[in-house]
């Protein structure tokens, strides 16, 4: 469609009216199909682009967090340094637009923005000239400066999304930390005159042994973590790698620790139980799984987003879209 437009466009101006205003309409919303098109079908003209604010293509694609927009910019590998080091006349250039605190709906919790915010900044960072990490613009404002002012807000909500969430996930580590080491004192079936338990040799004795001390070692690695949360310094660096790291091990292992508990207990039943009550045991064991089955419908969602937030694909990477 756009092909068949360009052939019957007489003069530049024509195909600006035509292709200008639904391509950064298409850049704002991410729409990168759209944006492939119109490039295709009017390049290299169609980079010449400007909007009211005087930003290319890319440099929108930067403003609204459109990553797949940005990354057509590999198809340039000759020009897109000229992109990148472009300042106007306020002397802003691409790094401080990258600084701009920009709201989205589409992550979930501020301590999660504030890294995707940090990435994007990181990122842009790493392509664009050293100098330009120091420029100046019109309020005489380097672009980290500019990236501290406008995240303060943002770096106060993370930090009070990441203390409440680590403060309730530290007391449930914390109960189950004081339970298992309560039962590993106090075995199930009782001890002999020796301080022997009656059920050693029992292979569910083993099970309630192993499951137990592995639900106290997980548990405590569970506190240590959120601990670390609690007590971190909350600087802007921490929510790129260190707060979200130790909020992924924190969650493992307290999601670890339920479910090891769960089958502690279990064994425990069986222990106790087994020969006077044997139609107990199936329901029990049942019912005592249905807290980690809760915990994780609750938990992993936030969990999943965390870790392919922190460890997932990059913002940038070379997509090759257009025929050059």
């Amino acid at each position: 469609m756009c092909a068949g437009a360009v052939d019957i466009l007489n003069t530049h101006e024509e195909a600006q009216n035509v292709f200008k205003k639904p391509m950064f309409k298409a850049a704002r919303l991410g729409i990168y199909e759209i944006v492939m098109g119109i490039m295709n079908s009017y390049f290299p003209w169609s980079l010449e682009f400007k909007n009211k604010d005087g930003y290319d293509i890319f440099k929108v694609a930067v403003e609204h967090r459109r990553e797949k927009v940005f990354n057509i910019i590999f198809n340039f590998p000759n020009i897109y340094p000229f992109f990148l080091a472009n300042i106007d006349e306020k002397g802003i250039n691409i790094l401080h637009i990258a600084a701009r605190s920009v709201p989205s709906t589409e992550v979930p919790g501020a301590a999660l923005q504030m890294q995707r915010e940090l990435q994007w900044f990181k990122a842009v960072e790493n392509f664009v000239h050293p100098t330009l990490q120091d420029q100046l613009n019109g309020e005489d404002k380097t672009p980290r400066e500019v990236f501290t002012e406008e995240h303060e807000k943002l770096v106060e909500e993370g930090e009070k999304w990441m203390k409440d969430t680590a403060g309730s996930c530290s007391v449930v580590a914390t109960l189950i930390m004081t339970i298992v080491f309560a039962a590993a004192i106090t075995v199930p079936g009782g001890s002999d005159s020796r301080g022997m338990p009656n059920f050693l040799e029992e292979p569910s004795f083993t099970i309630f042994g192993i499951s137990n001390a592995l639900a106290l070692f997980s548990s405590v690695i569970s506190v240590l973590m959120f601990l670390g949360i609690l007590t971190s310094r909350f600087s802007e660096e921490d929510f790129l790698v260190s707060l979200p790291r130790k909020l992924i091990i924190g969650l493992i292992t307290l999601f670890f620790s339920i479910a090891c508990l769960m089958v502690a207990f279990a064994a425990t039943v069986h222990i106790t139980q087994f020969h006077p009550w044997k139609w107990v045991i199936i329901p029990t064991a049942l019912l005592g799984f249905l807290p980690v089955f809760l915990f994780a419908t609750l938990q992993f969602p936030l969990l999943i987003e965390v870790f392919l937030s922190t460890y997932g694909p990059g913002i940038f990477h070379p997509m090759k879209f257009l025929r050059m």
